[in-house]
């Protein structure tokens, strides 16, 4: 298993198009060591920022290497979600299944509760609260990261390093038919382009993922998991 969390940081004056080619050259140069020297049976999971375009260019310079095998995080933000859900029905984080995350590690992430069960139970009956889920636990969820940074001056860290782990464990492990959520490369899933890095809900088992399909995504939820593709998409059209 490797973890590869060393990306540049933005910095003043920085806009976010430098910060995708200052990262697209270190995962350049880490894909092509990967694709020369990593054992083929190796977990690759990419924390470093912006990981889910990270982990596009670091796939892209490893032909060689399966695809399936490297991931970017979105667990952190399972992981914030889960917290939320479970003190606001009073339950432990164990309790909730089918939560999802879909899209960037990034303030247009989509934290979805549609098929989410709090001990069996539909968690959007249990919570009954429809506004509480749009208007605070979407936004909260995405701008976590962002309210970390302004309270202690520097991003997440045990909170980063204990998700890294818990993806890690859970793909090379299993999840027991549970889902979890992991941003992994797309085979066209749900409309999200073919090769892009997107978090998706997955089973895992024996090593490998697999992507949970055939769900039906109403209307609120394609719009907002077309807000994230489209950033995807622009990350990685910016670097082309």
């Amino acid at each position: 298993a490797a973890f590869l969390v060393g990306s540049r940081p933005r910095s003043k004056g920085m806009e976010r198009r430098d910060l995708l080619a200052a990262n697209a050259e270190i995962f350049k140069v880490q894909g092509r060591a990967i694709n020369e020297v990593a054992g083929r049976q190796a977990r690759i999971l990419v924390v470093g920022n912006p990981a889910n375009t990270n982990a596009s260019i670091l796939i892209a310079n490893a032909p060689d290497f399966n695809p399936r095998q490297v991931s970017s995080m979105i667990r952190l933000d399972h992981n914030r979600a889960l917290t939320q859900l479970a003190r606001k029905v009073g339950c432990g984080v164990g309790d909730i299944d089918k939560l999802v995350i879909w899209g960037n590690h990034s303030p247009t992430m989509f934290a979805d509760w549609t098929y989410a069960t709090a001990a069996g139970r539909p968690l959007p009956d249990t919570i009954g609260d429809d506004h509480w889920y749009k208007e605070v636990l979407i936004p909260e969820v995405a701008r976590r990261g962002t309210t970390i940074i302004e309270a202690r001056g520097a991003s997440s860290a045990a909170s980063a390093a204990n998700a890294a782990i818990d993806q890690m464990r859970d793909w090379m492990r299993g999840t027991d038919g549970r889902w979890t959520s992991m941003a992994v490369i797309s085979q066209g899933q749900y409309g999200i382009p073919e090769g892009l890095v997107c978090g998706v809900p997955v089973m895992c088992k024996d090593g490998d993922y697999s992507v949970v399909e055939g769900l039906d995504l109403d209307g609120f939820q394609k719009s907002m998991l077309d807000k994230t593709i489209e950033e995807l998409v622009g990350e990685r059209d910016a670097l082309s």
